[in-house]
This record gives structure tokens, C-alpha cells and sequence, in this order.
């Protein structure tokens, strides 16, 4: 890391004040040079305005003078797939560290009560703000090498230039909102994990307790007593005592008040978004961004419930007390600034509090240290009656074994967690233990389920339907009903049939798992279904949702077995429209159970005569020829749904996915490939979507209070307005005013050469950063219809009703459709009960999802580690001052390459045109009498890489090829 050139301060001699600080300053300075970053930044300006009151009062000249020299060498930052910015970088080490790396020089926040009148302090803000704007060019500095997973994080687009001016200017401002009376702020996180190391710190989503660095806005009494409280701590304890590290919550008294004062904001039913976890939006209050902790690309571990608001600018002390996240008060340039927020409590944590990692020996003392693999998480003492029997004396034994801790403490004294150690997972590397700290860490539950569980099943086998239900249906079992799912799936739970009519219309049916049937509601197994909420895809294994003998035998549709389904059928012309619809209860017999792969055979053969041979078992009852009629009619009305979907907006961003094909016995990766997207995938797409679609409508109109739909907000305007500059300065033709112009650009302006296709990847993943997550939520408690509406799809009303064997909300759907037709008994839930569902079955998404990436990576780094290294080309996608990201073109992966790690580099130069970043690497000759070879990287700049496994287990990188070997 390049430090940042120290600031020189001109003193008095016999300055109190200054000689106070001077005594400090060797420290700070070597502080700085480590976390650059606003969050320390913002740290030392509290301390050291706490040190300067306690000395002694400042005049207001000295104090102007102190702020005027705040803004030193910040540097040019890159664009990282979804961002320009590199002051958010995360830096890779094994003790779990993060460091900042934006440049900043030492200064003292000003505040009112070092003599600064309000009137002089609003004046010298706006100098501030108008000096921060303006552009510097400085060195940039190289970066450290991070974590594998930087690849995937981001802050905005926007260049440190701007967001560092933004934080530096807005200081004097937020003083000017804070309460007079405010003599002391508590110490942020100075955190460390080893010696001469930084921790990160505490992301108030991980849910640690207590949390640092957080400052939280209280009333007088409150700020009164604290500071009260924390002379009593430093007075009673004695020579021993220890400080205070991290800054208490806010009391639940002061959060209520600030709510009503709207200088809070309390976040009901959204999720914080993954996938822009850098800077986060309070679902709420669109215009408010919550800064965060960590700059990485993982699952939401806690919820985030209330946030207090400051701006990014000097405001007045009204316009913030007035001032709420929906009307801010102001001038039009203050109603224009990016409103900010931290979060100050914390209501519900959700994070499992376990992590996988490894045991280290520390002499002389009577607990082990534990180290997460996760780096977000801190390091934890645990008891050594905990470890191993023998790790006292053999403690190299237990190197490269994985354990099981979980946090049960964290002292607010204390850089470091209290837990204990939960299991002993096994040798690092091999997949079942690395799964299985996966699976714990995300709070997954893999266990067997119970007897009571699985009482609750049908007990008398095999089992068939009843005749008294059977009476109740619509019987389609005569019907030509197939189903199209993966090769290897086992969960059928959704069949389509089609047939056309006299009047050269079709009946199209969408035939669903009628789990609802099985699972009755309040049971046991009913409760803990909606515990897991959801089944977990794993490369080798599924953790279902419900017991086999359901999702696997009695509720999946398997062939030329009768099953009991939940059926939407509409009457559709050739075009795709719709006539008429009809929803109820049925039971069909499914003929034959095609692959992907079958139908596109058809799809793409029309005219062929398919044997017997070439398809799996069909039932007789119906000819192979009407069962590929039927699906050549559904195929040619999904184009039409398809075209029309995407002509009235709608939008599809889908990324490359790895799949694999493992051994048989082993389970280990012989192979893998990018998994090729199909015209009978989309087929069965669209009519699941209009199936969604259609039960969304059935239960809102019926139940307007309790139904519980998907929404998906719009993108963030900040970062699409970001996105779109670049774009233009890309010279690339992309519209993103609305989700129909950027699916059209996406589709039409890149070219039809053979690189076309990772151009859209590279577009569309950085298009993704500005996306927010679509979420359930129950309609009762939105008040406004329109935030029902789905982004993506372009529709007012989206639910899931599909595929209710590995998903809960499903279930849930399938109740209230039946009550809804007066098939089955309503719902027992309140409308707060199915709000707190729809919450936690958002968690367990999320959370599944992580996981199932996580299991992916974990295969694709066994493969480059039995099979490296591995050779493609590639195509980059961001490039920082040191490092840049690449897609794999041939695995479509992505990783990031760092210029420190190449053999043979002599110098980078790294220049940025706007928010265009580029780097010029210059390679050294074996010949000195030769010139140096440049080679220019940009954004889209192909290149030649090699994927080959590092030391450590599970750990792969990517090495650019030096450009003679592109010849």
C-alpha cells in the first residue's frame, strides 16, 4: 500500500492544544497510513476534538485554521466492475483485516463549542464544500491484495475524488446539527486483530454486539448521562481499567423519541441489498444511503432496523431537525445532496453467530485463539477446556483442521469475541467439512427431520389417493400432461399441458404440487418447513424443505403416477392472449418426464420422428408425436408471451452459471461448463411466469390485506446515473432511463462478432450492482400500491406459486388460493404473522442463495487445483490503480488480478478520463538492450489468463500472461 505523504501542521511554541496533540502525532500518522478511509478518518476528528475540549478552549481563529488544512491528497480511484472507486478496498489477510485506502490528512472536526459562532461555521463549510469540489490530481498509490471474494464488491460508481470531498466538506455542517451541548463523543473502533493490525469495523448487519464506531444522535439527558457513566467507568476501575473500544447503542427511549422527531428512520420489511452492500439503501426512504462497514459481496446476517439521517453536506441545525428522509427542508442544492445514514440499533440479529475457521496456540495463556474464515468476523478467545485434548501439547496437529465456534460474547473493552468451540469439522481443502462450515455459518439446518416431523406424513404405503378427494377435483389424469425439468432433478412440482381447440385457440395448463394438501397448517411439520422456508441447492446435494418421501415420492409429479395438483388453465390465442382463466384443484397423470434437453431436441427439429428409444418412458395412452405437437404449440405462444413481455419493459439480466459434472461415487468435479440458457428453458419460464402472474391477481383481489406478492423496487438513481456517465464516456450506446431501453440496448448495441456475448456479461454485471433485491412482503403492509410493482417484469402484481416443494411462500400462496376458490379453509394468520413470514423467508433466500455460490466456488477451485492450471481467454470488466477484474470467458468465472503479483511487470501507470479508468502495464524485455512492452488494459480489453491453485486450501488466482505469449 502506497502511504499517503504525511501533513505538515505549523505549531506555536507553548501551544497547549497543540503540544497535546503533537505528543500523538507519530501515532496517527502511521495510523493514517493504514486506514485511509473516512469512517478513521472521522475517528481521529472525534478524538481529537475530545482531547482539545478536555485541554482547553479553542479560539475560533485557531479553529478555522485547524479545518481549512483538511483536505490533503486524495486520490484517483478505479472502476471496479460496479464502481470508480477504490477507497473502500479491502486488503487480504489470514488475521481478517480491513483496511481503507483513500488519503486524507489528519484534521480536527470544528464544532460550536470551541468558539465557533453558528453564522461562521455555515460560511466556512460552504468554502469547504466549494474547495472539495474541485478536482485534484494525485499519485495513486498501489493496492494490497485482497480476499478472492473483492471480485464480487463494490462500492458506487463514483470516484473518490467526489465522494471524498462530499465526506470532507460536510463535517462543519453536521456540527452545526448536533445538539450545543454535546461536550464528548465515545471512541470509534480502533480495533485490532494481531499486532500492528487494524480489524475492520463492526458492521451493525453482521448483528455484533455491542457496535463500533457508531454514532448514534441522543437527547440531552441521554448524552448527560452517558458521558456520566463513562467517568464512573475510567474513575472506578483504577489504574487497571480498561477503555471503552466501541460506542453503545442507543437507548430504546431516545430511538422512540428520534422516530418521532423523524431524525430516525425505522426500516419495516425490506432487506438490506447484497448485492450493493458498499452502500446501501433504506428501502423506506429511497433517497437515504447507509454506509457500510465491509465492502464484500455477501449474504444479509442481520437486519438493519433503524438509521439515523445526516447529509453529505453542511446543512443548518433546523433544516436536520426538521428535516425527514421524505421532505427535507432546505434550499434546492441541500434537497439535492445524497442523504446519508448509520445505523444506531439494532432490534432483531439473525446472524447464526458460528463460523468455520482454525484454532491458534497462544503460550501462556488459558484460551485459544480462533481464527474465521469469513474475515468480516472477528477473531474469538475461546476456552482451552474447549479445544482438543492434545492441542496444548501438539498444537501443529491442528493447523489445517477446520472447527466450529460460536460467538456468545463480545466485550465492549475487548478487540476480540468470547466464544466456544462447537465442533470439529475436519481437514481444510475437502469438500464435505468445507461444506459443512458453509451450511453452519448460514444457518442452514441440514439435520435429519424428526420422528414427530415425519409422523406427520402418510403412514400407510404405498399410498394413493383417496376417493372422497378424488370427488372434489377436476380430473386432467386423461389429459396429455408432461413435464420438463434438469436431467437430474428429483422434485418435479410443476407439468404443463396443451391442446389446441376447434376454433384454432389452446388450452394451456400450468399444473403445480398440491404440497398444501400434505402439509396441514400448525403442524409440526408445517413449522418446520417454515422454519427452512426454503430447499438449498448444493453442486453434489440438496437440503430439502420438506421430507423426501414428499418432495421426492408423494408431492412430485412423477411419470405415470397419479398426483395431486393445483392447476391454472386459460383458454390462449396463437398470438398469447388471453381469453379465459380458470384456477382450482385437479389430479393428472403426467405421461412422460422430458429433460431440457428432449424438448429443445424438438424445438429445434420440428420435423423429426423421435423414437421411443431417444425419450425416456411414455405412457402409452399418448402418442410421442402429440406429446412434441404439444410442445412445438407451447414454444411458438412462449415467443409471443416472451416478445410482448420485453416490448412493454420488462427486463432480464441473467449471469453466467457454472455447472458441473461430478463422479459418481466420489462426488469430485470431473468437469465443468458454462450452463447454456435454452428456448425450452425460456418455454417453461413463461408460463410459469404467467402462472405467478395469475395466482398474484386471484389472492390480492380476494384477500387485499393478507396476500402475500413480490416486489422489486426500481434500480438506485444514483448508481444508474453513474452508470450511465460512464457508459457515455465508453462511447457505448446503453439506455437506462427505463428497464425496456436497457433491455434493448443490452440485446442490439453490442456488436454480433463472437465476443458480443461476454461484452453483454461484462454490461450486464455492472448494470446488476444497481439493482435492488426483489422481495416478498404481505400487501397489508404497504399502504402504497404502487411500491407493489415488479422492476424486472414490468408488472403490478408478481407472486411465487410454482414450485411450492422447496419453497415456503409458495405454500403459503397455494392456502390462500384455495380459500380464496372456496376449496380449502382460510388462512389462520394475521396480518402481522405473514408479515414476519414473508421477512424470514426473504432471510432464508438470501441466505441460500450465498450458499449455493459458495458451494459452487468451493467445486470450481477443487477442479482448478485436480485439473490446473487452466488456460482461457478473457475479458476485463474493471480496472483499479493496481489490480484489475477479468471474466473468464471459457468458465465464467470472474477474478481480479493484481499487478504486484506479476512476473516481469516493471511499472503500471494508471490514468482515468472521467469515469473511464486505464491502465498501461510496462513489461521488462530479457533482452536490456530491447524496449519495454506497454500493454493497455481497459474496460472489454481481451486477454490471455491462467487460472492455477494457491497454498492455501480452497484458494485459486488468475496470472495474466505476459504479451509474448499471446502470439
Amino acid at each position: 500500500m502506497a502511504f499517503s505523504p504525511k501533513v505538515k501542521r505549523t505549531t506555536k511554541h507553548g501551544d497547549g492544544a497543540q503540544n497535546l496533540l503533537r505528543s500523538q502525532k507519530d501515532a496517527y500518522a502511521r495510523l493514517l497510513n493504514q486506514h485511509q478511509n473516512g469512517k478513521f478518518r472521522s475517528y481521529l476528528q472525534e478524538l481529537a476534538t475530545q482531547q482539545v475540549e478536555e485541554s482547553m478552549s479553542t479560539s475560533v481563529s485557531r479553529s478555522v485554521n485547524v479545518v481549512s488544512r483538511r483536505k490533503k491528497g486524495n486520490s484517483e480511484s478505479s472502476y471496479s466492475v460496479d464502481s470508480l472507486s477504490s477507497q473502500q478496498s479491502r486488503q487480504m489477510a489470514d488475521a481478517s483485516i480491513c483496511s481503507y485506502t483513500d488519503k486524507t490528512s489528519y484534521q480536527v472536526t470544528c464544532t460550536e463549542d470551541q468558539g465557533i459562532k453558528p453564522g461562521m461555521l455555515e460560511k466556512h463549510a460552504r468554502m469547504e464544500l466549494h474547495k472539495a469540489a474541485a478536482p485534484k490530481k494525485v499519485p495513486s498509490k498501489p493496492q494490497h491484495k485482497r480476499n478472492e471474494k473483492d471480485i464480487k464488491i463494490s462500492s458506487n460508481l463514483v470516484g473518490s475524488e467526489e465522494g471524498d470531498s462530499q465526506q470532507l466538506s460536510c463535517s462543519c455542517g453536521e456540527e452545526q446539527a448536533k445538539d450545543k451541548s454535546k461536550k464528548k463523543r465515545l471512541k470509534g473502533n480502533l480495533a485490532k486483530k494481531d499486532e500492528g493490525e487494524c480489524g475492520p469495523e463492526v458492521d451493525v448487519i453482521t448483528g455484533k454486539s455491542p457496535n463500533k464506531n457508531i454514532k448514534a444522535p441522543q437527547t440531552q439527558a441521554s448524552k448527560e448521562s452517558l458521558l456520566q457513566n463513562n467517568k464512573d467507568k475510567g474513575t472506578k476501575s483504577g489504574r487497571g481499567s480498561r477503555k471503552q473500544l466501541f460506542e453503545e447503542y442507543m437507548r430504546t427511549e431516545d430511538v422512540s423519541a428520534g422516530l418521532e422527531r423523524g431524525e430516525l428512520i425505522k426500516e419495516v420489511s425490506g432487506d438490506i441489498n447484497e448485492r450493493t452492500l458498499a452502500n446501501q439503501m433504506v428501502p423506506k426512504a429511497p433517497d437515504v444511503i447507509v454506509e457500510a462497514r465491509y465492502n464484500e459481496d455477501d449474504e444479509v446476517i442481520g437486519k438493519m432496523k433503524n438509521v439515523c439521517l445526516h447529509d453529505k453536506a453542511p446543512v443548518t441545525t433546523q433544516s436536520v431537525k426538521h428535516g425527514s428522509a421524505f421532505n427535507i427542508s432546505g434550499s434546492s442544492s441541500e434537497r439535492a445532496m445524497q442523504r446519508t445514514g448509520k445505523v444506531v440499533i439494532i432490534f432483531e440479529q439473525k446472524h447464526s453467530r458460528a463460523a468455520s475457521g482454525f484454532l491458534k496456540f497462544l503460550p501462556n495463556k488459558n484460551f485459544a485463539m480462533f481464527s474465521p474464515v469469513d474475515h468480516r468476523i472477528p477473531r474469538v478467545n475461546v476456552p482451552l477446556v474447549d479445544c482438543p485434548a492434545d492441542f496444548v501439547s501438539r498444537p501443529g496437529d491442528y493447523e489445517n483442521v477446520l472447527f466450529i465456534c460460536r460467538i456468545t460474547h463480545w466485550p465492549a473493552d475487548n478487540n476480540f469475541a468470547e466464544g466456544r468451540l462447537a465442533k470439529t469439522l475436519g481437514q481444510a481443502g475437502e469438500i464435505e467439512p468445507e461444506t459443512e462450515g458453509i451450511m453452519t455459518e448460514y444457518d442452514v439446518d441440514f439435520s435429519e427431520f424428526s420422528e414427530e416431523v415425519l409422523n406427520c406424513l402418510p403412514q400407510d404405503l404405498p399410498w394413493s389417493i383417496p376417493a372422497h378427494e378424488l370427488s372434489r377435483r377436476r380430473d386432467l389424469r386423461k389429459e396429455c400432461v408432461f413435464t420438463i425439468d434438469p436431467a437430474t432433478a428429483r422434485d418435479l412440482d410443476d407439468a404443463l399441458s396443451c391442446k389446441q381447440l376447434s376454433d384454432g385457440n389452446f388450452e394451456v395448463g400450468v399444473h403445480i404440487a398440491d404440497v398444501s394438501y400434505f402439509v396441514e397448517e400448525g403442524s409440526v411439520l408445517d413449522q418446520i418447513a417454515g422454519k427452512r422456508a426454503t430447499s438449498v441447492y448444493l453442486v453434489q446435494k440438496v437440503i430439502p424443505m420438506l421430507p423426501r418421501l414428499l418432495c421426492e415420492e408423494l408431492c412430485s409429479l412423477n411419470p405415470l403416477t397419479d398426483r395431486l395438483t393445483f392447476s391454472v388453465i386459460w383458454k390462449l390465442s396463437p398470438e398469447g392472449k388471453i381469453l379465459s382463466e380458470w384456477f382450482g384443484r385437479t389430479v393428472i397423470c403426467s405421461c412422460i418426464k422430458m429433460s431440457y434437453d428432449h424438448a429443445q431436441s424438438m424445438i429445434e427439429a420440428p420435423d423429426k420422428h423421435f423414437s421411443a428409444e431417444e425419450l425416456p418412458p411414455c405412457s402409452t395412452n399418448h402418442r410421442i408425436h402429440e406429446i412434441k405437437e404439444a410442445i412445438l404449440n407451447l414454444h411458438n405462444i412462449a415467443k409471443q408471451l416472451r416478445a410482448q413481455r420485453f416490448e412493454s419493459g420488462a427486463l432480464q439480466l441473467n449471469q453466467l452459471k457454472l455447472s458441473f459434472s461430478l463422479d459418481k461415487e466420489s462426488s469430485m468435479p470431473q468437469g465443468c461448463y458454462v450452463y447454456q440458457y435454452q428456448d425450452s428453458n425460456k418455454l417453461v419460464e413463461e408460463f410459469m411466469l404467467l402462472a405467478n402472474m395469475a395466482a398474484a391477481h386471484q389472492i390480492y383481489r380476494t384477500y387485499p390485506e393478507l396476500a402475500i406478492l413480490r416486489r422489486h423496487p426500481p434500480p438506485q438513481s444514483k448508481m444508474v446515473d453513474d452508470l450511465q456517465e460512464f457508459c457515455d464516456q465508453m462511447g457505448l450506446d446503453i439506455d437506462l432511463n427505463s428497464s425496456r431501453g436497457l433491455h434493448r440496448s443490452l440485446n442490439e448495441n453490442l456488436g454480433n462478432d463472437e465476443y458480443a456475448a461476454a461484452r453483454r456479461e461484462v454490461l450486464t454485471h455492472m448494470c446488476s450492482r444497481a439493482m435492488q433485491m426483489a422481495s416478498y412482503f404481505c400487501t397489508g403492509a404497504l399502504k402504497d400500491e404502487n411500491s407493489f410493482h415488479h422492476y424486472a417484469l414490468n408488472v403490478p402484481l408478481y407472486t411465487h406459486f410454482t414450485s411450492p416443494i422447496r419453497r415456503y411462500v409458495d405454500v403459503i400462496v397455494h392456502r390462500l388460493l384455495a380459500a380464496s376458490l372456496n376449496c380449502g379453509p382460510p388462512l389462520s394468520l394475521s396480518l402481522e404473522e405473514v408479515h414476519k413470514l414473508a421477512s424470514h423467508c426473504n432471510d432464508r433466500k438470501t441466505a441460500s442463495k450465498r450458499v449455493q455460490e459458495l458451494s459452487s466456488e468451493l467445486f470450481f477451485a477443487v477442479f482448478v487445483k485436480e485439473c490446473g492450471p487452466l488456460d482461457s481467454e478473457a475479458m476485463v470488466m474493471g480496472v483499479l490503480d493496481q489490480s484489475f477484474d477479468v471474466l473468464v470467458l471459457r468458465y465464467g468465472v470472474q477474478k481480479r488480478i493484481y499487478c504486484n503479483s506479476l512476473e516481469g511487470l516493471k511499472a503500471v501507470h494508471f490514468r482515468k478520463v472521467g469515469k473511464r479508468p486505464e491502465m498501461t502495464l510496462v513489461w521488462e524485455q530479457a533482452d536490456p538492450s530491447k524496449e519495454s512492452t506497454q500493454q493497455e488494459i481497459s474496460i472489454f480489453t481481451l486477454l490471455n489468463v491462467q487460472l492455477k491453485a494457491d497454498g492455501a486450501p480452497m484458494k485459486y488466482s488468475a496470472v495474466l500472461k505476459r504479451p509474448s505469449a499471446l502470439i
